[in-house]
């Protein structure tokens, strides 16, 4: 595995056994993000700390943490209080049992970790627990403390590696209480017939097959801003109906999901993007970064010999 930067190190703790890991993140976002930024000139937005009794602006050295209470009052909390909390397992991966993987509930998964072994003398003991679980085909509970708070934890195999799942104590995870329709509502056996044929046509799908179709689509206008042209045109929506017959909708899915696999070429996905607002955006001043594009442009134009250039038309690249 390519190196990537640890953001804890501690220890397993198995038993008597200590095995020394580092946990790295398991998972990277690949969205993109934005500024906020002055429309008139572009220059960015910037926010300030300021101490609300005193109306000026503080430095980070004069910032610290606070409880509200109930009737408004704020009872400071220092490093040194917090210091003292005794979390058995501040540099530790405690783990407290050994259950079946289908014994934990997907709602309590939150982020996810690779655990790697810290050095050459953690390989044996690391590599002992991982052929554990893999033979007994459980995952470990564990308790462990990140960023000042002690968190639940499932240990599971992955490859050759350990993989830690961040859980959400059980009083964090709320019942589906009121989340259900609460009227008598009866499905016909026809209706599941055709919801049954619907799941079969459609099948499976590889993970690797799907992608972020809206990020795609949102770098083509970055992409098309940053180089001074026009952002690509957004195809009228299609008229959506609203369907009433719940077997005719049915029906229409299955017969579209079979066309769609009987297609030689394979059913392409589609971007569907945001209706475009209809009020017109302020014209912002132009960037230094396309004026030098709109100069480059006019001089090549005056090299020519009257010959009109043709014209450029901007294509939306379809994503699989």
């Amino acid at each position: 595995m390519r190196h990537v930067r640890s953001i804890w190190n501690g220890a397993i703790s198995f038993g008597l056994v200590s095995i020394p890991i580092k946990l790295v993140n398991a998972t990277e976002s690949h969205s993109i993000s934005f500024r906020q930024i002055h429309t008139e000139d572009n220059g960015r937005i910037r926010y300030r700390k300021v101490c609300e009794l005193e109306d000026r602006e503080v430095g980070q050295s004069e910032i610290g943490k606070g409880y509200e209470d109930a009737d408004g009052t704020i009872i400071p909390i220092t490093d040194d209080d917090l210091a003292h909390l005794p979390i058995p397992t501040a540099r530790t991966i405690e783990i407290v049992a050994f259950v079946p993987g289908d014994r934990i509930d997907p709602l309590q998964m939150d982020a996810a970790y690779y655990l790697a072994a810290g050095g050459v003398p953690a390989a044996k003991p690391y590599v002992l627990l991982r052929e554990a679980l893999k033979r007994n085909n459980k995952v470990a509970i564990a308790k462990y403390a990140l960023r000042g708070r002690e968190r639940l934890g499932m240990l599971r195999v992955v490859g050759d590696a350990i993989a830690m799942h961040g859980l959400l104590w059980p009083d964090e995870v709320r019942a589906p209480e009121g989340v259900a329709p609460d009227t008598n509502v009866t499905v016909r056996d026809k209706e599941l017939d055709l919801a049954d044929a619907l799941m079969d046509t459609l099948g499976e799908v590889d993970l690797e097959d799907l992608h972020d179709e809206y990020r795609a689509a949102l770098e083509e206008v970055i992409a098309a801003k940053a180089s001074g042209e026009a952002p690509p045109e957004a195809p009228a929506p299609a008229a959506g109906g609203k369907v009433l017959d719940l077997m005719a909708a049915l029906e229409s899915s299955v017969r579209a999901a079979r066309e769609s696999r009987e297609s030689p070429s394979g059913a392409e996905a589609e971007i569907k993007p945001l209706p475009r607002k209809t009020k017109p955006a302020p014209t912002a001043k132009k960037t230094a970064a396309a004026k030098k594009t709109a100069a480059a442009k006019k001089s090549a134009t005056k090299s020519t010999a009257k010959k009109p250039a043709p014209k450029k038309t901007t294509s939306r690249k379809r994503t699989a």
